[in-house]
């Protein structure tokens, strides 16, 4: 139940003085006689500190059940950007409702005042469906006027009325008047209600630290507001929508919330929902009865008819914003609102024999209802309470694919009225979880090769409720690529990025879901954790966020919305490398309980080399209380830290351990290459899928695979980091020169870019062309600016590594004394002193103190290890190299150096089996090493 033009005719005001007839043109008349005219205030004479707002004027009177709403407002045109904003001018009103009155259009300009509607300016009156898009048919009429003549500096001042008179309402009248309040600033302000003594309304004052009090003034009473109100107080945006109410004042003739109900009643009594025999609806009737004798199976029947053979849409035209249309209308048509859709399916349900009622509901306040005034403004929708077999049923013509097994779901409506005859009194919806989620998850992973290189899986969603209906349009309006890239970006909220193929989107009228397929690879989510690999295997406990924030005093006693009802079921089958012999699963495999307003329950188990998990989350609506807020922040942080993750044995099978044709048993690089195959020949012309399987055929050390990739992915959308990969590639297989060329075509595209540099300087240098690659630098750090320290580093380092080692180290010493204490500095000095071999005691001081000083002290102690081994001292240089590669093992040069020391150890067969690893990981570590005069024997 849209309830259309209160927020509109509240917008410029909402009352009247004496009665006029309704209009579809705007009125010119003078104010109402018992308007308090305001003067423009003294502030509308000052210079550039003038509040834009002048002046805010509203007076609101009721008689004989009409609402007059009379507004003044000034403004200041200060700037170029307001005047272009008020030079066209729209007041809406509703003229099935009342009238729009004009009272004056003036400009104001220094001393001098100009009258514009005794310069003839008018109003043009205009239809326009604003929120047609939305589904909504409005009625509202626009007048229209482009203010001739208005220049920056000048006041605009605008003063009309509207008038108000609901049929529907029964003679009675309602409003809600916005209060302005700091920290906005307006020169004066005035919020002013009046009323007949004799029938008082009923007013309410929602705002803090404000004071009012009626004053009678003979056969009427007046309400006064002087504005701004003071500032309100700021709630947290996790507070249930009764703390976070903007300030307004509430006025009603409504005798109580039984009265409300009362006025409705007529609107869906048994005359307006009787269904004609042999009538359309009749014959829909009918079926129901013979297609089951089931209650409650009809019940769910009518209302998947409702829901699905007519459409949405809003109608506020000719008495609509309140009283439906007539179900043979709606079944007519084929559209509705909350409205019409709630009485087609009270005549349906009535017809059938089932008890119901319809309900009025404030969607997204209901919590705050009771604290409300009570009257038809409080409520935004309507909806069907039924009752069958002693069980209550809230069934909701307007929501989509409601099927039998969600009959007793729980909207997330706070309190709701009945709407009876009688009257009724508020009632609370106690909301529970969903019976189906909103989206279950299927997916079959196979890692079987590698606990490093990405994850193959086919994955199936079944989504329903809203989030289905939008998938079942986007079906039915997009090409197949569109549809290919909406399955790929859904299932990425939940698997990550990816590539996916073999996409598919599958509508089920029976089930209302809608089934997404698809195939793919993400990124590995095997991490290093305590030297050993780790998986994380639950999805669902990430989408609980629980920190609410109650450090202001005022805030100590707010309690926590829980989101609505909405579940979500996630199941996964992933296939281990080695049939996971020495797998294990650390945390709580199972679980079952309720964390922050939220059902949680998982199984999992790790049985013949596959892990296999099934959890469902839902919220469950509510709130929290705050203090239990504590006790529920350390069930969510307790539960996500006893999450289960798999671990991996200590030898599971690395990267650099897998052939590119895969291992034997193992179908997860067949799978991987399949995918990437499937999606670059679904879509050629994208460059993710070449670059993707670039990055993973690199990774599996297939460079020349990678090298055609990125040559494909460079022809598409040259970039600056498609060619520094390309020139990486090249460098790996031994072409310098194309390495070379594809760093300076980077550079070309983005002559300031500091990697680009960095790689082409790198290559000059290796070339021989120390000077060229010093003089290029030296440009940049003539540059100044926030990269200069950047610059003289990647100076000291190329220096250390193909030029002079003194020059280089007194780079270094200055570059430290400038930024004492820097581990990255004090390594790289380290690192320069010990390829050189020079100056080796103060090298190994240089790196034990960036060893101190650093959060990740790899690259410091695999400096340390090679002074250590220019030292002479292996057993040190093996136990820092040893500590690296327990934290990275993928570090192909400290597999190298490791190498070479468990030769000079004599123990020859670790020695070759670690040189093998390396030269796999980085082919041109042997050409690096030598540059040092390391070479393996």
């Amino acid at each position: 139940m849209k309830r259309i033009g209160l927020s509109a005719v509240a917008g410029i005001g909402a009352m009247a003085w004496s009665p006029v007839f309704a209009s579809d043109q705007p009125l010119y008349q003078p104010a109402p006689a018992w308007v308090l005219p305001a003067s423009l205030p003294d502030v509308a004479k000052t210079g550039p500190d003038t509040p834009a707002l002048v002046l805010y004027d509203t007076q609101k009177r009721i008689e004989d059940g009409r609402l007059w709403s009379y507004m003044d407002v000034a403004t200041r045109i200060a700037s170029p950007e307001m005047l272009a904003q008020a030079t066209s001018l729209a007041l809406p009103w509703l003229p099935d409702k009342g009238d729009l009155i004009i009272h004056e259009l003036s400009i104001r300009r220094g001393a001098e005042h100009i009258d514009l509607l005794k310069k003839g300016q008018k109003f043009l009156v205009l239809r326009r469906e604003q929120t047609l898009e939305q589904r909504e048919l409005t009625g509202i009429l626009t007048a229209t006027l482009a203010v001739e003549g208005l220049q920056v500096g000048d006041i605009l001042r605008l003063r009309a009325t509207t008038t108000s008179k609901d049929g529907a309402l029964g003679g009675r009248v309602q409003d809600i008047i916005p209060l302005i309040a700091l920290p906005v600033r307006v020169g004066a302000a005035h919020a002013r209600i009046s009323w007949p003594t004799a029938t008082p309304p009923k007013w309410k004052l929602q705002a803090e630290a404000v004071k009012a009090a009626p004053v009678r003034e003979g056969a009427y009473t007046t309400l006064d507001l002087v504005l701004p109100t003071p500032k309100q107080t700021e709630m947290p945006s996790d507070a249930p929508s009764r703390y976070r109410r903007p300030p307004m004042l509430e006025l009603a003739t409504f005798a109580d919330w039984a009265d409300v109900s009362k006025t409705f009643a007529p609107h869906y009594g048994a005359d307006r929902t009787a269904i004609a025999p042999g009538s359309p609806l009749a014959a829909e009737v009918d079926a129901i009865l013979k297609s089951d004798p089931s209650k409650i199976r009809q019940a769910q029947r009518a209302l998947e008819i409702v829901q699905e053979k007519v459409r949405y849409l809003a109608v506020g035209m000719d008495g609509g914003n309140y009283v439906p249309q007539l179900p043979s209308r709606t079944w007519d048509v084929r559209y509705g609102d909350c409205k019409a859709k709630t009485l087609l399916l009270l005549s349906f349900l009535r017809a059938l024999g089932i008890e119901a009622e319809p309900v009025l509901a404030a969607v997204g306040t209901g919590d705050s209802v009771p604290e409300r005034l009570a009257s038809a403004a409080a409520f935004n929708h309507v909806l069907v309470k039924a009752t069958i077999e002693g069980e209550t049923l809230w069934l909701d013509g307007t929501a989509s694919g409601s099927r039998l097994v969600d009959i007793h779901d729980t909207p997330p409506l706070g309190f709701v009225l009945p709407i009876r005859a009688e009257g009724a009194a508020l009632i609370k919806i106690a909301t529970h979880a969903n019976a189906r989620p909103t989206v279950d998850l299927t997916v079959e992973a196979d890692e079987s090769a590698s606990a490093d290189l990405p994850s193959a899986f086919k994955a199936t969603a079944v989504v329903q409720g809203q989030p289905g209906a939008f998938l079942t349009l986007a079906k039915s309006q997009l090409g197949e690529k569109e549809q290919r890239e909406a399955v790929g970006q859904f299932l990425q909220g939940f698997l990550g990025e990816g590539q996916f193929t073999d996409t598919s989107i599958v509508t089920d009228p029976t089930t209302g879901t809608v089934t997404l397929s698809a195939t793919g690879v993400t990124t590995t989510a095997w991490i290093t954790d305590d030297r050993r690999r780790k998986r994380a295997v639950d999805r669902l406990l990430d989408q609980i966020s629980f920190d609410p924030d109650r450090s202001k005093a005022n805030w100590a006693a707010v309690p926590v919305a829980v989101a609505p009802p909405s579940g979500m079921r996630f199941r996964l089958k992933l296939r281990l490398p080695d049939a996971g012999r020495g797998f294990a699963v650390e945390g709580e495999p199972n679980f079952n309980g309720r964390i922050a307003g939220y059902a949680v329950n998982r199984e999992s188990r790790l049985t013949e080399g596959t892990f296999v998990l099934d959890e469902r989350i839902d919220s469950l609506g509510g709130e929290i209380v705050a203090a239990q807020i504590p006790a529920e922040r350390d069930a969510v942080a307790t539960a996500k830290a006893r999450a289960p993750r798999l671990v991996a044995p200590a030898g599971t099978p690395r990267r650099w351990d897998v052939s590119v044709g895969g291992s034997a048993g193992a179908t997860q690089i067949q799978a991987v290459d399949a995918v990437f195959a499937k999606a670059i020949a679904d879509d050629p012309e994208e460059v993710s899928g070449y670059t993707s399987r670039a990055s993973y055929r690199n990774g599996i050390g297939d460079r020349r695979g990678a090298l055609q990739d990125l040559t494909k992915a460079v022809a598409i959308a040259p970039a600056v980091d498609l060619y520094l990969q390309r020139s990486a590639t090249h460098y790996e297989l031994g072409d310098i020169a194309s390495a070379l060329a594809d760093a300076e075509a980077a550079r070309s595209l983005d002559p300031s870019s500091s990697d680009a540099i960095e790689r082409v300087t790198t290559l000059k240098a290796e070339r021989g062309d120390l000077a060229g690659a010093v003089t290029l630098v030296d440009q940049r750090i003539a540059l100044g600016g926030a990269l200069r320290n950047t610059y003289r580093e990647t100076k000291a380092r190329l220096l250390g590594e193909y030029g002079s080692p003194t020059e280089s180290l007194a780079l270094f010493d200055t570059l430290i004394a400038d930024k004492p204490g820097s581990p990255s500095l004090m390594n790289a000095r380290c690192w320069a002193k010990g390829t050189r071999q020079v100056m080796l005691e103060s090298a190994l001081k240089d790196c034990t103190n960036a060893i101190e000083l650093s959060t990740d002290t790899s690259a410091a102690l695999d400096s340390r290890a090679m002074v250590w081994y220019r030292l002479g001292k292996y057993e040190e240089a093996l136990a820092d190299l040893d500590a690296v590669l327990a934290a990275a093992p993928g570090q192909a040069e400290s597999r190298f150096m490791r190498a070479i020391v468990l030769s000079k150890l004599q123990r020859h067969a670790e020695s070759a089996k670690e040189l093998t690893v390396a030269r796999r990981l980085k082919p041109s570590v042997d050409k690096q090493y030598a540059r040092y005069g390391i070479k393996a024997s």
